[in-house]
């Protein structure tokens, strides 16, 4: 087992590799000088020349790909001349509240997808089975961003029952209920998505085990139905489920960027859109970078558990 993550650790390092070369280079294809971008279109030639020669920007475009990859190894990510502090203590002060929306958000989606697919493949073909199909259906036509906006005049506009935005009340706030209280609706909007595929997923490998013989010798030799179920057919669908989990939890994270536009949550994703309107390229390249980066540790996350959970995984 332990050869099996050395081998995948070691994959991950071309993959982030190219995922830094990609971002440097999109990043490089927006017209203009990036130094007359952060400085503003009042910058001096002299305070353009002299932003140009701190970052790197008078080398050769290799060169300055190779300058930022070596920052980055040493935990250098920039200045944000905007936020007027370094570019990874910006990100990380930020992309802790998104992992707390995006955590929150995997697991409703875990536990609801998990359920309704468990529940459908039991009692297929009745109406239970066409309800939850019914409702993955629409989940999946659902817009996230409709639907947040949609949720928030219901339930914080006309019925007052929860807050409209932001992630803790402005005066006499703080407090855990206080956080669950202005976390419930962007999770559960960030989650309907989720929560569709890994139902559907979960509602097929079920159906397929409940299809094998050995769950057919169990019911034969007088188990109960919950025990055959839950305690066989269930760890034996969970392993095909947990590597879209851990996908998921990727498309999750990167859906924390709108979501938190939408509830106005102070997470990476709200940084990054006001990067991108004051033009801070280095705060976006680094905030990019971190998000794209943790979507791929999520995946080795899963990948890594789906092969202690299934041995077969390794062959």
């Amino acid at each position: 087992m332990y050869g099996y993550i050395g081998k995948r650790l070691l994959a991950v390092i071309p993959v982030l590799l190219g995922l830094s070369l990609v971002i440097f280079i999109i990043m490089h294809l927006i017209p203009g000088n990036q130094a007359t971008a952060m400085l503003g279109a009042y910058a001096t030639p002299e305070n353009v020349a002299r932003l140009n020669a701190e970052l790197g920007l008078n080398q050769p475009l290799p060169m300055q790909y190779f300058i930022w990859l070596n920052n980055i190894v040493h935990g250098n990510l920039g200045y944000s001349y905007t936020l007027n502090q370094p570019v990874l203590n910006a990100v990380m002060q930020r992309f802790g509240n998104t992992l707390i929306l995006a955590i929150a958000a995997l697991m409703l989606c875990t536990f609801w997808g998990l359920l309704a697919g468990v529940i459908s493949a039991i009692r297929q073909y009745s109406w239970t089975d066409r309800i939850v199909t019914l409702l993955i259906l629409t989940g999946i036509s659902l817009p996230s961003f409709w639907l947040g906006l949609i949720l928030i005049l219901v339930f914080a506009v006309d019925l007052h029952w929860l807050p409209t935005s932001g992630m803790y009340e402005v005066y006499g706030g703080g407090g855990l209920l206080d956080l669950l209280r202005h976390l419930l609706l962007p999770a559960f909007t960030l989650a309907v998505g989720a929560t569709t595929v890994i139902a559907r997923l979960t509602r097929s490998n079920m159906l397929e085990v409940l299809r094998q013989d050995y769950i057919r010798t169990a019911r034969a030799n007088g188990l109960s139905e919950s025990r055959v179920v839950y305690r066989h057919a269930f760890r034996a669908a969970i392993v095909n489920v947990i590597p879209v989990i851990g996908v998921q939890a990727g498309f999750v994270l990167g859906g924390a960027v709108y979501i938190e536009t939408v509830f106005q949550w102070p997470g990476i994703g709200r940084l990054l859109v006001t990067a991108i309107e004051s033009r801070d390229i280095l705060l976006v390249q680094g905030g990019v970078l971190v998000v794209a980066s943790s979507y791929v540790l999520f995946n080795l996350g899963a990948d890594i558990l789906q092969n202690i959970l299934d041995p077969r995984v390794r062959a």
